[in-house]
């Protein structure tokens, strides 16, 4: 059985525990690998080695650690087919997702961040002819990093680009459901010639690894995306130490679909936007608003397309959707189902487990579900599933559809379809969303700031707010007169 190993101080090296949790493949139900249980002596060792690192990190010129980045990105690119495999396997997602999303997007991040650097500029500001005032943005030092399992590389580096660019050290720690993309990307970087420190990856369970990162007082700042809960308690611990945090939460998001959207267009794009990666990606649309005069029209045409949605394993070139990624999941998901049954709902489509056989059989697969009937207000509407797990509702008016939308604790994304300009506008402004897409989904400018308003998080990830974010500046202030 293959064991995993944490990446500390430029190394391989097996935790201290020398205890290991196993990782199942999704799309087997069985386990194919070992990852390191690793406990605080593991991430407090990380942390000496990121603290003996970030003196010299820091002071690097950033054209030369623009130039270790986009090694990275090369070495990405030349991994590119194993480090899809190898996501889609741990993940249980198509492994044609993985090379389309996954793996593309990790290489972009870093490509990015090592290229943003190069032009991340500071403020300066003038008072009439007798002061300047500038201001500097220097690293912060030490800085934890912790990602989710749903786009396991995508969202780690997203995190760790951002960081190492603007010349801070990471403490970093990935999901323990889905390790191998992680793992790999150590090995990655150690051929890449990334200085002994820069990075260390630390293999566990969150009451373990992230708790410690969250605590360990040399951690200066904590960049987190996952469960609001998780979130929540992250900020009960790092807050009260005055610990810098950036945290990307949970999701309930509208997709409103007004009589004058173009239709064929909206139906392909609400397919994706309602059960790519499984329905495990915080921005996708769970609760679909049609205005009535179109509402038959598309429940129809809907759930025709969802029903023949082809469930497969992640090595299936046709697979349309996989294994969500685990059995506990596949069990919550599930769930919502039954209790969207109890608060008067009904299941047009899905909602039950699918059986594939051979090697697949104990697999963790869940045929995509589309739920009518219920209230806008019912838990099912108000709380997250992250599972192929849709409802629809229809409305009236914009006054009345806005309400429904709003209504949720959560204000991450939401897609909006309509081809009216002043509607679209109107609609978007009015959204309590961090992100609005109007007649489009999931289209990402890396430029583009990235949250969620309410329970869906604090502060903005992507482009400059991201380097903003891995920097603290200092006003200067010279008298001239």
């Amino acid at each position: 059985m293959f064991k995993l190993q944490n990446y500390i101080n430029g190394e391989l090296v097996a935790p201290n525990s020398n205890d290991y949790i196993d990782n199942y493949n999704p799309s087997t139900g069985k386990i194919y690998s070992l990852i390191p249980d690793s406990d605080s002596s593991d991430v407090k060792a990380a942390v000496k080695a990121a603290k003996h690192a970030f003196p010299k990190w820091s002071l690097t010129p950033k054209e030369k650690r623009s130039a270790i980045m986009l090694k990275i990105v090369e070495l990405i690119n030349k991994n590119y087919d194993k480090l899809a495999e190898a996501e889609a396997i741990d993940n249980g997602k198509p492994m044609w997702l993985a090379q389309k999303v996954d793996i593309a997007r990790a290489a972009s991040n870093f490509e990015f961040f090592a290229t943003a650097i190069l032009h991340f500029a500071s403020e300066a500001h003038m008072m009439e002819d007798k002061y300047v005032n500038y201001t500097r943005r220097d690293p912060l030092g030490v800085v934890g990093c912790i990602s989710p399992w749903n786009l396991p590389l995508y969202l780690f580096t997203w995190k760790i680009a951002p960081a190492i660019a603007a010349g801070n050290c990471v403490v970093a720690k990935p999901s323990e459901v889905t390790p191998m993309t992680a793992y790999l990307l150590s090995e990655i970087c150690i051929e890449a010639g990334l200085p002994a420190g820069v990075l260390n990856i630390v293999h566990g369970l969150g009451p373990k690894v992230g708790a410690e990162i969250s605590e360990n007082d040399a951690i200066c700042a904590v960049s987190f995306t996952g469960g609001t809960s998780t979130g929540a308690q992250i900020a009960r611990v790092a807050a009260p130490k005055f610990k810098k945090l950036s945290l990307e939460l949970g999701g309930k998001n509208p997709n409103i679909i007004f009589d004058d959207c173009d239709f064929d267009k909206m139906l392909a794009t609400t397919m994706a936007s309602s059960f790519a990666n499984q329905g495990q990606i915080c921005l996708c649309g769970s609760r679909i608003f049609v205005q009535r005069g179109i509402y038959d029209k598309f429940k129809t045409a809907f759930v025709e397309k969802v029903s023949k949605r082809r469930v497969s394993h992640s090595l299936d070139s046709n697979a349309q959707q996989g294994a969500v990624v685990s059995k506990s999941h596949m069990e919550k998901v599930l769930s919502y189902v039954e209790l969207a049954k109890e608060e008067g709902g009904t299941v047009l489509t899905g909602g039950t487990q699918v059986h594939l056989e051979g090697e697949y059989a104990g697999g963790y697969y869940i045929r995509p579900t589309v739920i009518e009937g219920l209230s806008f207000d019912c838990r099912t509407n108000q709380e997250e599933i992250f599972g192929p797990v849709v409802t629809i509702m229809p409305f009236d008016t914009e006054e009345e559809v806005l309400m429904m939308a709003n209504s949720t604790e959560y204000g991450l994304a939401a897609t909006v379809w309509t081809e009216n300009l002043t509607r679209a506008h109107r609609i978007a402004n009015e959204l309590d969303s961090g992100i609005v897409w109007i007649n489009c989904w999931l289209v990402r400018d890396l430029r583009t700031p990235f949250g969620g308003t309410k329970n869906s998080g604090v502060g903005r990830e992507g482009g400059f707010e991201a380097l903003k974010f891995f920097t603290e500046p200092k006003n200067v202030c010279i008298s001239v007169g």
